[in-house]
């Protein structure tokens, strides 16, 4: 099994050091404040940079840029070729490290994206993700259209990244590691009440892929919503290694062993259930059952994906958070 190398103070040939910034909430809502926050974080990276000069990611949290005020004002919207892009660019190749970064995408034929990237120590996007999954009724973004990415990282390490409320579904972290991904990323502004179903499916993520996970809040007050921090990275048995507090711009790091990943994905037989979800039984039938015996999948693909108690459900729009139930389908 991995170790953390004292968070990644003792860093192996193999190893990537991660740091998760559990960064202050931020109250943002004018175009000067989007300037002072996006300069707050750069000023971040180069503390990450001498927090620990061996770290080849710092990661921040979901709502870093924004804060947790669900404006979709578009004065304050991003774009990929903006100045807070262009920015946090500049701040990887100075500082010579990766970064994983949040915006509130501009979306002219809709509400706006909550998009995640993944920069190199070039300054050139790596990963780019919408999140598929916006934390209704709260959150007002457009449902991501591009799928669940994953990218060669540091030393070779695939990386995927994946949104708040993303997380919750199992559906998200399979898919992640189903097309490659050793190290889960996982980038939140959760507040305390999901404290435990945060912890647990940041374990269940790990172990039922065979993926290690890093995943981190924003933290403190803005004065009106209090963010928990709270990093914390799994190994791929489920195991806590490294888990942070709710201190405000605390940096956590732990060195990842994506090479261990893979040892596991390729010797385990017991509980590896990400290969043998795909081949069930093969004890008894060779080469294991590859069917698909699950009913959800099938109606989710026919576009009938409907509960048993689909027509009791009584929260299906954003009413009960002050947003108009919406008339444009997905896709129009």
């Amino acid at each position: 099994m991995s170790t953390s190398g004292l968070g990644g103070l003792n860093k192996s040939p193999n190893g990537i050091v991660i740091g998760l910034v559990q960064l202050q909430n931020p109250n943002v809502a004018t175009t000067s404040e989007l300037a002072a926050q996006t300069a707050r974080i750069v000023e971040m990276v180069g503390k990450a940079r001498r927090n620990n000069p061996a770290m080849d990611l710092v990661v921040f949290p979901e709502y870093s840029l924004h804060g947790l005020s669900m404006s979709i004002d578009d004065a304050i919207m991003c774009e990929l070729e903006g100045p807070e892009v262009a920015a946090f660019k500049s701040a990887c190749v100075e500082h010579r490290i990766w970064g994983c970064f949040s915006i509130m995408e501009r979306n002219p034929r809709g509400n706006p994206y909550n998009s995640g990237l993944i920069i190199n120590d070039h300054g050139e996007i790596k990963l780019y993700y919408r999140k598929l999954h916006p934390w209704v009724p709260v959150e007002p973004w457009e449902p991501g259209d591009i799928g669940v990415p994953v990218c060669v990282g540091p030393k070779g390490a695939m990386l995927s990244l994946i949104i708040c409320h993303d997380g919750m579904f199992p559906e998200m972290a399979r898919e992640a590691a189903y097309k490659g991904a050793e190290v889960i990323i996982r980038t939140a502004g959760y507040t305390a009440p999901i404290r435990h179903a945060w912890k647990i499916t940041n374990q269940s993520n790990a172990f039922q892929n065979l993926a290690q996970t890093a995943s981190v809040c924003l933290c403190g007050s803005d004065g009106a919503f209090d963010s928990m921090g709270e990093g914390m990275f799994c190994d791929f048995d489920g195991t806590v290694m490294i888990e942070g507090s709710h201190r405000p711009d605390e940096i956590i790091t732990c060195e990842m062993r994506p090479d261990l990943v893979r040892e596991a994905r390729v010797n385990w037989g017991v509980e590896n259930n990400i290969y043998q979800l795909g081949h069930r039984g093969y004890v008894a039938v060779k080469g294991g059952a590859q069917d698909c015996p699950y009913t959800f999948m099938h109606d989710m693909v026919r576009g009938e994906y409907r509960l048993p108690w689909e027509k009791e459900v009584r929260v299906t729009d954003g009413a009960s958070c002050g947003f108009p139930a919406p008339e444009r389908e997905y896709g129009a």
